[in-house]
């Protein structure tokens, strides 16, 4: 008689892919985000809204123009990213401390998944997330705003790196994180500092020289910056020091995420 779990063992030895099993994990994902959203989905994109308007109307016209563009368009990509990151981080953060705390998380360890399969399916529903909401807010905003694209390419690069970064992030903090409140110290005192420190609302070259010299590496900063770059053809940093940042932290965070998959840590206990 055909013993399933000795063919996963086999399965496993040989490195072969789980196709199925990772497409399904990739699925859950999303359909985990998409079934709520209003909130996953809507509710960030009126964040995002509000923002723009609020700035663009309360200080948009005093300002002077930054890069030779108008505030709003400088404002635009910087808060769209903004709502990248953060959505990006809260799907993978959400997903695994929801799972624990409602006692079905060892459903991640009973399928024949492994580390680097789970690890890429919370990834992409991270990234999906956060895309989906940067594209359909770039729909909403070229209603009000006439918005060139200088490089889609580098566009796409960032959006990418910047929403992997941070579902990296929220995969290790969710597997950190033992109840929500130790995933809100993490986003009040960690990522919500770092995403307004990052010349979301503002040009770094208003900063003293320290502190620009310590603002290059901010990966938020990197990512807006980019990604602002693909939008506007202006950067306020070295764009290729950021994109190869991004990489190598990513590298780091993905080897982190599949490590701790590994090993089960907070899983098993």
């Amino acid at each position: 008689m055909n013993n399933p779990l000795k063919k996963f063992s086999e399965r496993k030895e040989i490195g072969l892919v789980n196709w199925l099993g990772l497409y399904t994990q990739i699925q859950r994902e999303i359909r985990r985000f998409l079934k709520v959203w209003q909130q996953t989905v809507f509710g960030p994109l009126m964040t995002a809204l509000l923002f723009l308007f609020v700035f663009s109307v309360a200080i948009g016209k005093a300002r002077p123009e930054i890069f030779g563009m108008p505030f709003s368009h400088f404002l635009a990509p910087g808060i769209i990213m903004m709502m990248i990151l953060q959505n990006a981080f809260a799907n993978t953060s959400s997903s695994i401390v929801s799972g624990k705390i409602q006692g079905n998380i060892v459903d991640l360890l009973l399928p024949p998944l492994s580390a680097l399969e789970l690890t890429i399916g919370f990834v992409v529903g991270g990234v999906v997330r956060g895309c989906l909401i940067a594209l359909i807010g770039f729909s909403i905003i070229t209603f009000f705003l006439k918005i060139d694209f200088y490089s889609i390419f580098i566009i796409l690069y960032f959006s990418l790196m910047g929403s992997l970064f941070m579902s990296l992030i929220g995969i290790i903090g969710g597997l950190w994180a033992e109840k929500f409140d130790h995933m809100g110290a993490v986003t009040n005192f960690i990522i919500t500092p770092m995403t307004f420190l990052s010349g979301t609302f503002y040009s770094i070259k208003d900063l003293p020289q320290n502190i620009q010299t310590i603002a290059q590496f901010n990966p938020f900063f990197q990512a807006i910056d980019g990604f602002r770059y693909g939008i506007t053809g202006h950067a306020d940093g070295n764009l290729l020091l950021g994109g190869l940042c991004l990489i190598l932290l990513n590298i780091i965070l993905f080897s982190a995420s599949c490590y701790l998959f590994h090993t089960g840590y907070k899983l098993k206990s």
